[in-house]
């Protein structure tokens, strides 16, 4: 059996709820992505161009700091982060987090959730940041969905 690790951020709840999901279909462990400092309504109001989120997703060297210690990746195989789409990409707290893991020999895949964006844009981010050729990631809203796009990864 395939000892999975769900690495997930979640603002909102929307992804949590996903991740949960899947780590209930796949008997799946989860770890939450907290950031050092919360992201507040004014933080992620992407209307104001001097918000947070904007300022953090318009610059490449943005690494938004997270909270805590990552988890040992020492004993699963298989490593599916989740995150919401902010910009059309990960928020850039998910490439902090992703420097500071050792993905080496572990079956690597991404999954956001959105209101309105694909995955494309996101899927080209995650490779680069991860240094992998990921399968193909999907926006996942449902247990359906969750189900079916588990059966192509």
């Amino acid at each position: 059996m395939i000892k999975t690790l769900i690495l997930y951020f979640s603002n909102t709840g929307t992804t949590k709820r996903v991740a949960e999901l899947m780590a209930q279909e796949l008997g799946a462990d989860l770890y939450r992505i907290l950031a050092e400092q919360d992201y507040t309504a004014a933080d992620l109001t992407w209307t104001n161009a001097n918000c947070r989120a904007n300022q953090e997703q318009n610059d490449e060297a943005s690494r938004p700091a997270y909270s805590g210690s990552l988890p040992d990746l020492t004993s699963y195989d298989q490593v599916i982060i989740g995150h919401p789409i902010w910009w059309r990409i990960p928020p850039k707290i998910i490439r902090t987090v992703l420097e500071d893991l050792d993905l080496t020999g572990k079956k690597v895949a991404s999954f956001a959730t959105s209101g309105g964006s694909d995955y494309h844009e996101a899927q080209r981010a995650m490779e680069q940041w991860t240094g992998l050729r990921l399968p193909k990631g999907q926006i996942l809203s449902s247990s359906a969905s969750v189900k079916k796009w588990l059966s192509t990864i």
